[in-house]
């Protein structure tokens, strides 16, 4: 029965990441290769099934995680994302540090993949803490909702760009419902949120801090350093404005389309980057800069392989007939297919930890069914990545980076970080179907 063979592979799949610690691309080429014997492919069926979907994921995806990785650390090296933080909390002023730090969390979020963004912007935590004499977790929570939620809800992040490549979604238009979701819910997770915990008396950990110091003469001013973060959203979004506001043949929608493409905006972006923080002054050497690059590369290529394995794990799903059968099984059941895929996506994520695993597993699960009934799947990407977050399990690396960072026990940070993810999953699932009757 598919579905037995199905869940079996799940098992096999939680059993190898969660209890012998073997790496998730290794579990899910395991997992997939297990699934298609156990549905009768015949083993080079299977073998040219990985080869299909790892090759079909990473061909679109691997250009912007590998460009979104340049972009923000060209920033992050060149001063930029300082520059952000402590201009706007120099506007809003000591009393409203929290708020200040959720916008310059959020902006910086946008373009920074998340373990860049919370290295990036913790240290900064610490010193307004110090300086503003507020309690750590009235800046942290805030700090910590921003940087999430925007890695959830919005491209170039892995895990809304992943399920889109699934889907065959526009990213300008995930972008778009995303920033909707997104911004009202770092408000509601941030400075509302961390009212909750006024009376938490968390020290801080100083030996923690980072020592990296910046010239601030020499670094981009506030407007500059801005413009060069948020200019991939721009493009893009300019990219959204054209496919709807000029014809198709003319010369102007196939150019700003042109640059507003995801591929093409990063990939501008990156060269403004360069400039901006490396040649513009002779701030960085070519070599220096490029080095930077390089860097960025090599510490994405973990994450590449995961995604590449997901959409190996996916196709086998596919090329199984397994995903047709769930659909057909599924089609009678009198629920939203939003709130199927979020159920399933919250199965796994509980189980796993992996937001990527999750992700990518769902959206195999979710394809034909999106195929078929005609739905959003705009709307079914972000449905997918709302739950990609729920629970914050011990498994998932964020339990532990805020464990460490934030300095609390075990129990404290059931209370604080697994609450709010949870809720912001259901948050996300509620958007999601208040955005679907809207438009539908």
């Amino acid at each position: 029965m598919p579905l037995i063979a199905l869940a079996v592979g799940i098992i096999i799949l939680f059993i190898l990441i969660i209890v012998f610690k073997l790496n998730a691309f290794l579990s899910l080429m395991i997992s997939a290769i297990f699934v298609g014997l156990f549905q009768g492919m015949e083993p080079i069926e299977i073998v040219k099934s990985i080869e299909s979907g790892l090759g079909g994921t990473l061909g679109h995806l691997a250009i912007i995680i590998g460009l979104g990785a340049i972009l923000g650390k060209l920033i992050s090296e060149g001063g930029g994302a300082n520059r952000i933080a402590t201009t706007l909390i120099k506007v809003f002023g000591e009393k409203r540090v929290d708020w200040a730090i959720c916008l310059a969390s959020f902006l910086l979020g946008i373009i920074l993949f998340y373990e860049v963004s919370y290295i990036l912007i913790i240290p900064i935590v610490y010193t307004v803490v110090i300086e503003a004499k507020v309690k750590l977790l009235k800046v942290g929570l805030p700090f910590l909702a921003a940087i999430s939620i925007t890695h959830v809800f919005l491209p170039p992040h892995p895990g809304p760009t992943a399920i889109s490549a699934v889907f065959g979604a526009n990213l300008g238009v995930v972008l778009g419902y995303g920033l909707v979701l997104a911004i009202p819910a770092a408000i509601i997770f941030g400075p509302l949120f961390s009212k909750l915990y006024k009376n938490w008396d968390i020290e801080i950990p100083t030996h923690l801090v980072s020592k990296k110091e910046f010239n601030m003469d020499e670094v981009p001013s506030f407007a500059t350093s801005l413009f060069t973060a948020l200019s991939p959203v721009i493009l893009i979004l300019i990219g959204v404005i054209a496919e709807f506001s000029f014809p198709q043949t003319s010369i102007t929608h196939k150019t700003l389309t042109f640059i507003g493409n995801a591929d093409m905006a990063l990939l501008i972006s990156v060269f403004i980057a360069i400039y901006v923080f490396g040649l513009h002054k002779k701030r960085k050497t070519m070599s220096q800069l490029m080095k930077i690059a390089e860097d960025a590369l090599i510490s994405m290529g973990g994450i590449i392989f995961i995604l590449g394995g997901g959409g190996a794990f996916k196709q086998v799903i596919l090329d199984s007939g397994m995903a047709n059968y769930i659909a057909d099984f599924t089609s009678g059941w009198d629920i939203s297919p939003f709130i199927l895929a979020w159920i399933i996506a919250a199965i796994i994520r509980l189980a796993v930890g992996s937001a990527t695993v999750t992700v990518l597993t769902t959206a195999g699960i979710m394809l034909p069914i999106v195929a078929t009934t005609g739905i959003s799947a705009e709307l079914m990407v972000l449905a997918i990545g709302s739950a990609s977050i729920a629970w914050a399990p011990p498994s998932d690396v964020s339990f532990w980076m805020t464990k460490e960072y934030f300095n609390l026990t075990i129990v404290q940070t059931v209370k604080t970080v697994c609450f709010m993810y949870t809720l912001v999953a259901i948050y996300g699932l509620l958007g999601v179907l208040a955005l679907n009757m809207l438009i539908g």
